[in-house]
């Protein structure tokens, strides 16, 4: 349920409204926009009197609505979401970044010559898995917490902050000690949702992908899950999603984009490298991506993707990245009005 109250309304009358609601056993969540105050209601509103609402003098008017997710829904929340990392960098509202780095770390030198060139080209947030989700167990899983402490070493290095996959929730102190500055929620796990509700404890952006089969109201009570336990700072990942298609490693459903910008104020990032699968692909649909208005791209970059141990036929090279990134910012201009 969402009340949408009168621009003369008081704090105080607002806030004796949101106590009395909150007698009836719902939950509320106030935003304050540019032009309105929007309370949302979580949780049994039955009880909730419609007519009692609308008779009071600070209500301009009460909507019932039906989607399961609230605190991620744009109706509650008509700003849009600026997730701020602890080094100033923002996602989100106009904030475009590229996160690029390689599948998996696999060696000091590798994390940080990849890291070293991905700045260059502008790239603000280092990209690379230390725990690997991969469909055999016989494929190399990474490095673990040998990986973090490399990743870590990147970071201090170069100042970018880093990304990288949690995959079980035992390891959020590992990730915590290392200075991870976003968590990501890989698209196995998007429906993992004890990981989720111990990640909505934390004060942590969260990245989370897309499952390979899921359907965009699933990814947003995904979210909902990360948000109901008191984390806002969750970013939603748009990676390829499994048809019929053979052609592609997924399909990139580019208008996913500008679907979830309607109907979430979350910032939406888009993957190019595992949506498509092949490097030569990567450049022009990180272009589609960036011009349907992806707030972030996220793209694997390898110093030597021919013997890479991870998803090497999908990274480019620093050299194409560096062009890509240059492509990319060329475009932005004209997507953002800017």
């Amino acid at each position: 349920m969402i009340i949408l109250v009168k621009k003369n309304a008081s704090k105080t009358q607002i806030d004796n409204l949101t106590e009395t609601l909150r007698t009836l056993g719902v939950q509320t969540d106030t935003s304050v926009g540019t032009n309105h105050t929007i309370i949302g209601l979580v949780g049994d509103t039955s009880a909730v009197d419609v007519d009692m609402l609308n008779a009071l003098d600070i209500v301009e008017s009460v909507q019932r609505i039906q989607d399961p997710f609230k605190k991620a829904n744009r109706r509650f929340h008509e700003e849009d979401t600026v997730i701020e990392l602890d080094n100033g960098i923002k996602i989100g509202g106009g904030h475009f970044q590229i996160m690029a780095g390689p599948c998996s770390v696999e060696s000091e030198e590798q994390i940080l010559t990849v890291a070293r060139a991905v700045k260059e080209a502008g790239a603000n947030i280092l990209r690379g898995g230390a725990f690997k989700p991969r469909t055999s167990p016989y494929a190399f899983q990474g490095l673990g917490a040998e990986g973090l402490r490399l990743l870590k070493l990147a970071k201090e290095e170069t100042g970018l902050p880093i990304v990288t996959e949690l995959m079980d929730a035992s390891h959020i102190d590992l990730f915590l000690e290392a200075g991870v500055d976003i968590i990501q929620v890989g698209a196995r796990n998007m429906q993992n949702f004890e990981l989720l509700k111990r990640l909505g404890k934390l004060d942590k952006p969260v990245l989370l992908k897309r499952g390979l089969a899921n359907t965009l109201q699933e990814l947003l009570t995904s979210a909902e899950y990360i948000m109901a336990g008191g984390n806002s700072k969750v970013m939603l990942c748009e990676r390829g999603i499994r048809t019929f298609e053979t052609r592609t490693r997924n399909t990139l459903d580019l208008s996913a984009v500008p679907v979830l910008h309607q109907i979430t104020h979350l910032p939406v990032v888009v993957d190019p490298s595992h949506a498509t699968g092949y490097s030569r692909l990567v450049p022009p649909m990180a272009l589609a991506a960036t011009a349907a208005g992806a707030d972030a791209l996220i793209i694997e970059v390898h110093n030597n993707p021919a013997k890479a141990l991870c998803d090497g036929a999908q990274s480019l090279t620093p050299a194409e990245f560096a062009e890509t990134s240059k492509r990319i910012n060329a475009i932005l201009p004209y997507v953002w009005g800017k």
